[in-house]
């Protein structure tokens, strides 16, 4: 079933009185659960995820931009809402399964983001290279999860990870997007010769030999005759034909006097794909877990708490640098709902599958809260002010 399809099954599974309409295969629409129009392309399916990846594989295969998995960690714990106590052998190989099943979904320049803690973190991450291959790993992030001091343990561990893999890293690196620009980083740009193009920041024109070849060794003449041989060990960036021509265009710096070492110019306004994300987040940048258990509590007051929430910040850096508006994002262990929520906020289409009762008693309830137009995580930084909707599927 193609999206135009689904989205007319949907279409007209709305229009029925009772309660269900069979879709396509196993696939059911609740009506009493769905919110909001029926032709936005957001699904929140109930159900076991790889059974509903196949049924769903049809109409989101190669379009998927973003894929955040957030599987249970095997902690060994037994949480209120699922058990997390696997075996090792059969958790990784269900994780890698999983993995594979949405790497066939993502489209060309996609890519999957995977959190994890240190007691899997290197079995996952060798597991995942051989299901989609060594060369598509792109890097690790680390989170600060928390900023408290556990004094009970040996180490306070304070961080989770990211494993980010693209379908094709070439066509990721193109679309990926930047981080915001802060004033802090902004503070570094001047304009110490009164360009026309504006504020500039001076960077080394210089680079390692390492990698060189012969076009990178030679003598650069300043426009006021001064000589500059490249240091030891090092090259210049260009080879002398592309130097010459950039000095000639004013794109490089010899300083106030016109004598200092020869510096290439970067003006603020060229910097339209924002800073090169990094990859140690912290807790003030994208927020904690106790962030994100104090918005689900304040979302659903007495009730008991899902206990392990992702924080909207979060979600929110990662569908920003891997997906623009419009786009559709998954997430197979919708958990509380955060990627779903967040996604609204961001204009993003997404599709979210949990097996779990909390598919409607949590994460579909935040998910109505949300298109009500809820404040809390990332709202009053995108002003959301509310929409949108999502059908609710049930697997059968």
């Amino acid at each position: 079933m193609d999206d135009l399809s689904l989205r007319n099954a949907l279409e007209q599974a709305s229009r029925e009185p009772q309660g269900g309409e069979r879709l396509s295969g196993r696939l059911q629409r609740i009506k009493a659960r769905s919110y909001g129009p029926s032709d936005t392309g957001n699904l929140l399916v109930r159900g076991e995820n790889l059974s509903a990846l196949t049924q769903l594989a049809q109409s989101i295969g190669g379009r998927i931009k973003c894929a955040y998995m957030d599987p249970p960690y095997r902690t060994g714990e037994r949480y209120i809402h699922y058990n997390d106590d696997a075996d090792h052998e059969e958790w990784l190989k269900g994780v890698a399964t999983r993995v594979r099943r949405v790497w066939e979904l993502l489209a060309e320049d996609g890519s999957v983001w995977i959190s994890i803690d240190d007691h899997e973190l290197h079995y996952l991450k060798v597991a995942v290279d051989r299901v989609v291959g060594r060369e598509n790993f792109v890097t690790t992030v680390i989170w600060q999860q928390r900023t408290t001091r556990e004094n009970r343990k040996v180490f306070s561990n304070n961080h989770e990870y990211i494993l980010v893999y693209a379908k094709n890293p070439r066509k990721f690196r193109q679309s990926r997007n930047g981080l915001t620009m802060t004033d802090d980083v902004k503070g570094r740009y001047f304009n110490h010769d009164d360009d026309p193009r504006g504020p500039w920041q001076s960077v080394s024109a210089n680079v390692q030999a390492g990698h060189a070849v012969a076009s990178q060794f030679y003598v650069i003449t300043a426009p006021n005759g001064r000589k500059h041989f490249p240091p030891n060990g090092r090259c210049w960036v260009y080879n002398q034909q592309r130097m010459e021509l950039e000095i000639a265009q004013g794109n490089v710096w010899f300083g106030k006097d016109g004598n200092g070492v020869p510096r290439l110019k970067k003006f603020l306004s060229s910097s339209h794909r924002g800073l090169t994300p990094e990859t140690l987040w912290t807790a003030n940048e994208v927020g904690t877990n106790d962030h994100a258990k104090k918005h689900i509590h304040a979302l659903f007051p007495g009730q008991p708490l899902f206990d392990t929430p992702k924080p909207e910040a979060l979600l929110a850096r990662i569908l920003h640098i891997a997906s623009n508006p419009g786009e559709l994002v998954l997430d197979p262990y919708l958990g509380s709902g955060t990627t779903g929520a967040v996604a609204l906020k961001m204009n993003r289409q997404f599709v979210g599958i949990e097996e779990g009762e909390h598919a409607s008693s949590i994460a579909a309830a935040r998910l109505r809260q949300v298109v009500d137009g809820e404040l809390g995580g990332i709202s009053r930084e995108v002003d959301w002010q509310g929409g949108g909707g999502f059908d609710f599927l049930r697997l059968k």
